[in-house]
């Protein structure tokens, strides 16, 4: 999604969670402040790219541990088969790199899918 389609689609959010109900409003505020996440610490995390602590910060464990894996083996390699290592570390940096430059709208769709989560959460709770 563009960044103006994510603004749109949270806009969207908003407004739903401004017709909940005071209660359902107030439950939703002290959920979401527990799982929004700030799109400058996914930033931050995502420089250590090889490591793939950008993925923990979003709850994709597998993904981060795949990575923090094949970072590990690349690091292994390095000493004995120097190309190898380099190579793996060099395919790290390039699948994980364009990450780093779209960091803001990655943190923004996982927010807003964690709105909507609550928002149906929330709803369903209080029905």
């Amino acid at each position: 999604m563009s960044s103006e389609q994510l603004r749109d689609e949270e806009e969207a959010l908003r407004k739903q969670i401004r017709e909940l109900t005071s209660e359902q409003r107030k439950e939703y505020y002290r959920l979401e402040g527990q799982k929004i996440k700030d799109p400058d610490t996914y930033a931050v995390l995502n420089w250590f790219i090889m490591a793939g602590l950008h993925h923990f910060y979003l709850g994709n464990t597998q993904r981060g541990v795949i990575n923090l894996c094949v970072m590990l083996v690349g690091l292994v390699f390095l000493p004995f088969l120097p190309i190898v290592g380099v190579i793996i570390l060099v395919g790290i940096v390039i699948v994980e790199l364009p990450q780093l430059f779209k960091s803001q709208q990655i943190v923004h769709a996982y927010n807003n899918n964690v709105m909507r989560e609550l928002i149906h959460k929330v709803k369903s709770d209080n029905a």
